[in-house]
């Protein structure tokens, strides 16, 4: 085969190994520069015009040709330890994993004579999972190009992803040992010493690799990240705020979490502050809006939430999900027509709009206008199935019009659709109880407790019911007190612990228990009722007395106590507005 002439644009392009073969000396001369040490190039012709073809479709993003070309030039010089090399980069390149692990695993290391070469065919033993293979090409470039940082760091990450610590330590602690300012170093022996739970050591790690790069981000993030899960928000907040005044104040990721921790830490006003530097610097920043409204929101300054996402939508008015945020907020207010409002303007530019077909369902439910929530929901469960807030709204809205068996149903559907879903199960397990099967109750109470067991509606509710029916006194008390620990200012909570340690004969502690919720509830009927029963057993008949008329005072319909009330000899129960529950709670 006669060679073709060897266009101009490549007479300058280093040559690196391609063949262990023979060849001519005069085919060398005036082409290659002088080989490394223990390294001979030695080009086969046809192979050499082959290789310049592919590296020309190469130049073209062209792939395809260039693996063509490769393979070609292989067929001259099979041997070719460099060939081999550049398609096993362009099968792995093209995520062909198989073939290019097999042409990799033909190439002799030793023959690659530069260290971005050995470091692409680590890459390509990492990325089919031979890290034995990596590490020794890794290990090759290391003993021939030792000041190559960028094999080294492949060397020391590789080992770290292995959890192998003490191994990849002592690769980078021997870098920075010759490299006093290597930042890279540094920051992945912060990371080494995170994943091994010395997070003071990762922090000063971290510092030294920041003071040697004051912009290197990586390691911002991750002390910042640091100080965040040592609960040292202030250090976090510091450090931010020096990042953006001395290196680089344009950092809008940085910003944003500047402005999340101050919200945290209760400085809202100082989060604002940089909102309006972003603001500053891209009027059009839709995300610095809507955060400015969050924010807002958070402080119930609601008139300047609103006024935030009303100016969005008067440059953006197809803006959905600000108008849907929008809504929220009127829901917030309480102001329902509003927000009602709100929700339908969406709809009328897309009435596939999910979310605010469901908010205009929970907003229905709400105000207790059944038949429209019911409507909406329809509407949001065709437009989305596996979305389970509307099942979880629809079995409410029937548990809402007392159709326990539809709620049944519909809760159900939404479980089938997402089975780990804990917030339906509880609600299914309240329906249960509704319609009197209580061991079926009982199972979904349980399973809500699997799926979460810091769910202190479920707990309560379980523990209460317990103590109600005289059963398992002790889980009773176990699980309401555990309800009380997650919500220690929840009223009903406490009424439940109270009840079930009256249950338990516990009469001091329950009374103890059952005053401490009527004063964080003072209008629940089923409270007071507790606090008579309590006063009762305890002798204190007036007391007792005076807590069941107050009680009836709040829900004159409870033909039960009256009963009760006549029973003990309290006479014809008639509440009147002067019993009130500062008599009966000290």
């Amino acid at each position: 085969m006669e060679l073709k002439k060897i266009p101009t644009l490549f007479l300058g392009i280093p040559l690196f190994v391609i063949s262990c073969g023979t060849a001519p000396q005069s085919m060398t001369t005036g082409i290659a520069p002088a080989p490394p040490a223990k390294i001979q190039e030695v080009i086969h012709p046809q192979a050499y015009y082959h290789f310049l073809q592919g590296y020309l479709a190469e130049i073209n993003s062209d792939g395809i040709t260039a693996l063509k070309e490769y393979q070609l030039g292989l067929n001259f010089d099979p041997n070719s330890a460099f060939l081999m090399f550049r398609i096993a980069k362009i099968q792995f390149s093209a995520g062909h994993m198989d073939e290019a692990l097999g042409m990799a695993r033909k190439v002799s290391a030793s023959q690659l004579a530069h260290g971005s070469s050995l470091l692409d065919l680590a890459k390509i033993f990492m990325g089919a999972g031979e890290a034995q293979s990596a590490l020794h090409v890794l290990d090759e470039g290391g003993q021939r190009f030792p000041e190559d940082e960028s094999l080294m760091l492949a060397k020391g990450n590789l080992l770290l992803n292995l959890k192998e610590y003490t191994q990849a330590r002592q690769v980078f602690e021997g870098w920075l040992q010759a490299h006093p300012r290597s930042a890279e170093s540094s920051y992945y022996l912060g990371l080494i010493a995170q994943e091994t739970k010395k997070p003071r050591e990762a922090a000063a790690y971290y510092q030294q690799a920041i003071a040697a790069n004051t912009a290197f981000e990586r390691a911002y993030l991750k002390l910042i990240a640091l100080w965040e899960d040592e609960n040292e928000p202030q250090q976090a907040i510091a450090l931010l705020e020096t990042y953006l005044k001395e290196v680089n104040p344009h950092n809008r990721e940085f910003r944003l979490r500047l402005v999340r921790l101050y919200v945290l830490e209760h400085q809202s006003e100082k989060g604002l502050a940089h909102l309006d530097h972003l603001l500053d610097e891209r009027p059009d920043d839709l995300h610095a809006h809507v955060r400015k409204a969050q924010i807002y929101g958070d402080m119930k300054n609601f008139p300047a939430a609103i006024q935030e996402l009303n100016d969005v939508l008067e440059a953006r008015p197809n803006e959905l999900r600000v108008r849907d945020f929008l809504g929220l907020l009127y829901e917030e207010m309480k102001d329902y027509d509003r927000a009602i409002a709100t929700y339908q303007a969406n709809l009328a530019i897309d009435p596939t709009f999910f979310d605010s077909v469901l908010h205009l369902g929970f907003v229905s439910y709400r105000l207790k206008r059944n038949n429209e929530a019911i409507s909406y929901l329809e509407k949001a469960i065709k437009l989305n199935p596996k979305r389970t807030e509307s099942y979880l709204l629809f079995g409410l809205t029937y548990f809402q019009m007392e159709d326990y068996q539809s709620a049944k149903t519909k809760l159900e559907e939404g479980i089938l659709q997402d089975p780990a879903n804990a917030e339906l199960h509880f609600n299914l397990g309240t329906v249960l109880d509704k319609l009197n099967q209580f061991d079926e109750a009982v199972r979904e109470m349980q399973q809500t407790l699997e799926l979460d067991p810091e769910h202190a509606d479920a707990l309560n509710y379980l523990g209460y019911s317990y103590a109600d029916r005289g059963i398992k006194f002790e889980e009773a008390l176990d699980l309401t007190r555990r309800a009380v620990a997650l919500k220690p200012h929840n009223g009903y909570y406490v009424d439940s612990l109270a009840w079930a340690l009256y249950k338990l004969g516990r009469v001091d502690e329950a009374l103890e228990a059952i005053q401490r919720a009527a004063s964080l509830v003072s209008d629940d009927p089923v409270i007071y009722e507790h606090l008579g029963e309590i006063f009762l057993s305890r002798e204190e008949r007036d007391k007792a007395r005076d807590a069941w008329l107050h009680s009836l005072q709040l829900d004159s319909t409870n033909e039960s106590l009256k009963k009760r009330f006549r029973e003990m000899g309290f006479g014809e129960p008639i509440p009147t507005i002067s019993h009130q529950s500062s008599t009966l709670v000290p």
